[in-house]
């Protein structure tokens, strides 16, 4: 059957926010993007070893569950922190103090109703590591647009958009935990290492 809007693959998250009691609960088709939407480093910001995923068959499934666990959290509700856009923030999404209470309801969940539950770290290093020839591949690419800006363009008008995308994907894969050497060429470590 083909895919529709109300079907497939959801997640619900809990993304506890590192140096604080403060967790966003939500759902999403991609995590990732949702995650970054939050916050650009969101591996700098987000506990990646508490974060969890529970991946439910369709999306009800998910809206029932986040709506479950906000409505039974209501009164732990909390501002969203002031690095998060207020467009991504989810106001009613963000609780405080509940970060157990929220866990164990996931992982019943996921017993209950037999629906995978992923820790995030383990889940983003599948994502990356699933994405290792087109890392390898993009990261020559980006190693060409910056030589090419570096030796043709006058450094008032250098964007470095090309050395911030390389930095921020490098970045992402070592704070998930993935070996830089088994993903990107020698080229690129060595730049980072001069960088």
């Amino acid at each position: 059957m083909p895919r529709t809007l109300a079907k497939g693959r959801t997640f619900v998250y809990l993304l506890p926010w590192r140096d604080q009691d403060l967790i966003k609960v939500g759902y999403s088709r991609q995590p990732l993007v949702r995650m970054r939407t939050l916050h650009r480093r969101f591996f700098d910001v987000f506990d990646l070893d508490r974060g969890l995923l529970l991946e439910t068959e369709r999306l009800a499934q998910a809206r029932r569950i986040e709506r479950d666990i906000l409505v039974r959290h209501a009164n732990e509700r909390s501002p969203a922190p002031l690095s998060v856009p207020d467009e991504a923030a989810g106001y009613s999404e963000w609780l405080r103090g509940v970060c157990p209470e929220v866990t164990a309801t996931l992982s019943e969940i996921a017993s209950r109703e037999g629906f995978p539950l992923h820790s995030l770290r383990a889940w983003l290093q599948q994502w990356f590591a699933s994405q290792g020839d087109g890392l390898y591949e993009w990261s020559l690419r980006m190693l060409e647009a910056i030589e090419y800006e570096t030796f043709n363009v006058p450094a008032e008008r250098r964007r470095n958009l090309a050395a911030a995308s390389l930095a921020y994907v490098m970045d992402a894969c070592e704070a998930v935990g993935l070996p830089l050497g088994g993903f990107f060429p020698e080229r690129a470590l060595a730049w980072r290492a001069a960088a």
